[in-house]
């Protein structure tokens, strides 16, 4: 299977249909060894930590409505899940200020999350491979993006599947299990 690395929380929002297309620079077929369209692809959620401020920025940009500055996602998924991962980075960002300040506390992210109001905050796999898809025709874009490349009948991968990625496409043969 043809497998695409993308940064979270986007591997994410594809998985869960909140994130119909990915978006690139030029279409899939212009990349070493690329997809055939109507081929089932695979997502891989990169090894980069999760930033806070690019999930709280897809926050914000939900909120403007502005139709010029869109992130292109499904609002009533993609809202309360980036409400749920924007509750574990804040947990966590808190949990790493009290482990710098006393190496002697332990500290769980898990509760810090629950004693601030969000016990079901979410924390965002990294490393894996998130769900597979039908990738579609690739569609030239207008100004918010360059191409989009369609991605249909999206199948999550429940546990995600922990493997190391790459860069462009890359092949994975094994079972996702």
């Amino acid at each position: 299977m043809k497998i695409i690395t993308v940064f979270q929380p986007w591997a994410s929002l594809i998985a869960i249909q909140a994130k119909p297309y990915e978006f690139r620079e030029r279409p899939y077929n212009h990349y070493i060894n690329p997809p055939e369209t109507g081929e089932r692809i695979g997502i891989h959620a990169a090894q980069r930590p999760v930033r806070l401020s690019e999930v709280g920025n897809l926050l914000d940009r939900l909120d403007s409505h502005d139709p010029d500055d869109t992130p292109c996602l499904v609002e009533e998924i993609a809202r309360p899940f980036l409400m749920r991962a924007y509750a574990w980075l804040v947990a966590e960002r808190e949990a790493g200020l009290r482990r710098r300040r006393s190496a002697a506390v332990t500290v769980d992210t898990a509760e810090i999350a629950a004693a601030m109001g969000h016990a079901d905050a979410l924390r965002l796999p990294l490393g894996a491979i998130v769900c597979t898809a039908v990738i579609g025709k690739p569609m030239r874009g207008d100004d918010t993006f360059n191409w989009g490349w369609p991605m249909q009948d999206v199948e999550p991968v429940v546990p995600p599947f922990p493997c190391k990625g790459s860069q462009g496409w890359w092949q994975y043969n094994g079972a996702l299990s």
